[in-house]
């Protein structure tokens, strides 16, 4: 299986504006205005990610221009004090930078960015070289893919790989990203499989998995319900 999952090189955004590590304040507001981003990543020689500033590291300049906290705001907002009076990016900027690799997963920049709770991470490559950035905006692109698109990606990568001969024709239905999969297949077990390896097609937004192993046949399968509740002993006659 190769159709999936995608990566993050595959929706970043590869024109990045950054900042060097001297940017000064009105400097850094004016870029964000400009660009319309609320995070901008600190570069170094080379274009290497040292940190990034967000509007997070901004608001304590405004937050505390006219306030005296006392000691105990002092002692708990110690951080957000020191960026009020900071003037350039290697000031400002939270550092180590949290990154992310080009092929990474999506799944991966998605939890690194519920785990950190940050809306985007710089792509940088092995060498922390800035590539681009991809935002929660950009994870979730995979779910504007079309249902037939994912239809055929399932019908490929999973009924194909797991169900190569079955009972009754294996049918994959997509509407607005709910997969639904009915037929008849040999082994019952590995229902749970198909779902999981479904679920994990990029753009699936929930799954229905119909299947159902052979039909039962009472004349052929005695220890099979007869089609009244009642199991049949081996050796039974029809004769009344």
């Amino acid at each position: 299986m190769h159709g999936t999952p995608h990566i993050v090189s595959d929706v970043m955004t590869r024109t990045v504006v950054a900042l060097g590590r001297e940017a000064t304040f009105k400097e850094i507001v004016r870029t964000m205005q400009q660009w319309k981003v609320s995070a901008l990543p600190v570069v170094e020689a080379e274009s290497r990610v040292v940190g990034v500033v967000s509007e997070a590291d901004l608001l304590p300049k405004e937050e505390f221009r006219d306030s005296d906290p006392d000691r105990h705001t002092q002692l708990r907002r110690l951080s957000d004090l020191a960026k009020a009076g900071a003037v350039t990016a290697e000031e400002l900027m939270t550092a180590p930078a949290v990154t992310v690799r080009a092929n990474a997963t999506l799944a991966q920049a998605a939890r690194a960015m519920a785990h950190r709770k940050i809306k985007r991470l710089p792509v940088v490559d092995d060498q922390g070289v800035l590539l681009g950035i991809v935002s929660r905006s950009d994870l979730l692109k995979v779910f504007l893919r079309a249902d037939e698109e994912i239809a055929e990606e399932i019908r490929r990568e999973v009924v194909a790989y797991l169900f190569p001969a079955p009972i009754e024709p294996i049918r994959v239905a997509v509407h607005d990203g709910v997969v639904t999969l009915t037929g008849r297949i040999r082994d019952t077990t590995l229902v749970p499989v198909a779902a999981r390896l479904v679920r994990a097609v990029e753009g699936v937004v929930d799954v229905e998995c119909a299947l159902m192993g052979p039909r039962r046949r009472p004349d052929l399968d005695p220890d099979l319900p007869d089609g009244t509740g009642t199991p049949r002993p081996t050796g039974a006659s029809n004769a009344s």
